[in-house]
């Protein structure tokens, strides 16, 4: 998801995808930490992903939008 359609959600949708995406990262690191992670690029999407919706989560709390 690009941040273009990020910023058509409302606040609480944001909280709840980042907390999708810092539950994904967690088992992310499990599996890495295991051994059995299969596709080690998925670790840069997620860190991208949380990145794209902090900076959503911020433009709103200053009320920024571009």
């Amino acid at each position: 998801m690009n941040a273009k359609e990020m910023r058509g959600k409302s606040p609480s949708e944001l909280k709840k995808l980042m907390l999708e995406l810092l539950k994904e990262q967690f088992n992310l690191r499990m599996q890495r930490g295991t051994g059995q992670m299969s596709r080690p690029s998925e670790m840069k999407r997620v860190k991208h992903e949380i990145a794209r919706v902090k900076t959503v989560m911020n433009e709103l709390r200053s009320g920024e939008t571009s």
